[in-house]
């Protein structure tokens, strides 16, 4: 057999070996497994000696891995969750990333005299992190579903989406935007033309969508799935992300990213969309492996020794300058100084994106290749950075509390919303439940408790949802019940219930420990996803467990010997 006729299997099996090598590495010395596929991509480039292997097949198989990426993105994709965030993510994300794109234009403008377009590129690229970075990072901390994890979450969803806008209006400014300037003169006219004719692509794009998609998409797995063939199932989900992002790129002009995105937030409305993440994540987190050692093979180690200062500028911005917009943006919006750090921290690397939009700079001739050996230098020293950025939030949090009053005055701050109402009905203040988070588990307990009279007040650290309940005459408190203050403004001192029904139970046994001394009687029932957590919980005295999975099963099995059971003569 000729092997340099095989160079597809040469590039996958170098590709997936050393990416494992380096990945197994980097995990072993607690950095992301990122870090490792990112490196074996530079060993295996053409800009290091030794094996080499076939670039253009490595930037095939990358794009297959951006699709499937992006329908991940997609799939994780909730309208729901981002609009319980919106008053914070919406404009903090605008705002950061104008920010960290006129320091990045600045820096390469004036800095290192580029042109405005590849300035513009340039600062564009820095401005938007990595949601495969964040999600690994919360999962790791089990943070997801925890107030800051959706602050983090949503804001990063918003950044996507103005990211995916740029990678669609790009090619039609490109002819601005190029190095020389030599086709600026193109007229206004003309490009607003361009413009407008895609967006209109992306919009009846979108639509179909969102209009054809909801009814096709559930139907089509429906089908699949009553066959019972799992293999089926997985390739139905494979073949709509791929072929709807080619279909997107060959008849509406729209990028592959976008295609893939909208196919799997399209997806994630039917009832299977659990199924389908599951079922395609294997072979997601494959490909995306590709696509970082892709990415690898690109960069240019030379450029660390020959312009260390100029890395270092980048990753400047990238940490410090997004990380304190971010913190600064958290604490203008009155959120606490740990969700503050959380987001800065979340926001404080870039990623995929970044590689996408720097690597369409390129192809179109706006950014120069060393503005994308850049972009890579800060991606790889960002991405080691983060996971020590996180780990230092909690004693960053008690060092600034400890040194500064000015920190200890934003967190006791006045605020309408962290006390009750002077005219609060004196049943919620006697004999109540404290309901601690108003999720889905916890909207679901209020429901009950309304339809059976029973008083309760709200305790939640999502302001927009403290606001909605107080306008619906909810007795509803904002703030974190970990804080002993917070709990006695729900009046924990006089309830007969602490109820927590919220799945973040990293600080539980503070707040159990808070509620008891404030009120040494009081019954407590808390809910765990995890066997380990009930156990634990039990084995704790915390109060009365009750585990997901263990509750379904009891009730299906009552309802099973309820329809087999002897009946009453």
């Amino acid at each position: 057999m000729d092997h340099h006729n095989i160079s597809l299997i040469t590039t996958l099996a170098s590709g997936f070996g050393l990416a494992l090598l380096f990945g197994f590495l980097a995990e072993k010395i607690k950095l992301p497994a990122l870090v490792g596929y990112l490196l074996a991509g530079i060993l295996i480039g053409p800009s290091t000696p030794g094996f080499v292997a076939d670039t253009h097949i490595a930037a095939q198989l990358s794009e297959i891995g951006v699709m499937l990426l992006m329908f991940g993105v997609g799939l994780h994709f909730s309208l729901g969750d981002l609009m319980s965030v919106r008053k914070i993510a919406l404009p903090g994300a605008v705002v950061q990333m104008s920010l960290a794109t006129c320091l990045g234009f600045a820096l390469a403008h004036w800095g290192w005299d580029w042109g405005m377009g590849a300035a513009l590129v340039f600062g564009l690229s820095l401005s938007c992190a990595s949601t495969v970075v964040l999600l690994k990072a919360l999962e790791a901390r089990n943070a997801i579903d925890s107030m800051n994890g959706r602050i983090a979450v949503g804001w990063l969803v918003v950044e996507d989406l103005v990211t995916v806008l740029v990678l669609v209006l790009l090619p039609p400014l490109a002819h601005l935007l190029e190095s020389d300037g030599s086709a600026g003169s193109a007229p206004t006219g003309t490009l607003w033309v361009t413009i407008g004719q895609t967006l209109l692509s992306v919009g009846a794009f979108i639509a179909l969508m969102m209009l054809a998609g909801r009814k096709v998409f559930p139907w089509i797995l429906w089908q699949v799935s009553k066959t019972g063939s799992r293999e089926l199932f997985t390739l139905s989900v494979i073949a709509a992300a791929i072929t709807i992002a080619w279909g997107a790129s060959e008849l509406f002009s729209v990028s592959f990213a976008l295609g893939a995105f909208f196919a799997g937030m399209v997806m994630r409305e039917s009832k299977f969309s659990h199924r389908a993440a599951e079922e395609s994540l294997p072979l997601r987190d494959a490909f995306s492996v590709l696509f970082f050692v892709s990415v690898g093979m690109l960069f240019d180690p030379k450029v660390l020794i020959e312009h260390p200062m100029e890395v270092l500028a980048v990753v400047s911005i990238i940490i410090v300058g997004k990380g304190l917009a971010a913190a600064a943006l958290v604490l203008v919006f009155r959120y606490p100084l740990n969700t503050a750090f959380t987001v800065a921290a979340s926001l404080a690397q870039i990623g995929e994106f970044s590689f996408i939009l720097g690597g369409l700079g390129v192809s179109l001739g706006i950014l120069p290749q060393a503005g994308m050996n850049l972009l890579l230098a800060g991606a790889l020293v960002s991405i080691a950075v983060n996971p020590f950025l996180f780990a230092a939030i909690a004693p960053l949090t008690r060092w600034v509390l400890a040194h500064s009053e000015l920190a200890r005055r934003h967190e006791r701050r006045e605020d309408v919303l962290s006390e009750l109402p002077q005219t609060t009905e004196a049943r919620y203040l006697k004999g109540q439940v404290v309901l601690v988070g108003y999720g889905r588990v916890g909207k679901r307990i209020a429901a009950t408790l309304d339809a059976q009279g029973i008083a309760y007040v709200v305790v939640e650290q999502n302001r927009e949802r403290v606001e909605a309940l107080r306008q619906t005459g909810k007795a509803a408190v904002y703030g974190d019940a970990v804080e002993p203050e917070v709990l006695v403004q729900a009046h924990i001192q006089h309830a007969a219930m602490l109820l927590v029904a919220t799945p973040d139970l990293v600080d539980i046994h503070l707040m159990v420990e808070a509620a008891r001394r404030l009120n040494p009687g009081i019954e407590v029932v808390l809910r765990t996803h995890s066997e380990e957590e009930m156990h634990f919980l039990q084995q704790e005295k915390m109060g009365t467990v009750f585990f997901g999975e263990e509750e379904l099963a009891r009730n299906i099995t009552r309802h099973v010997l309820d329809r087999f059971s002897p009946k009453a003569a």
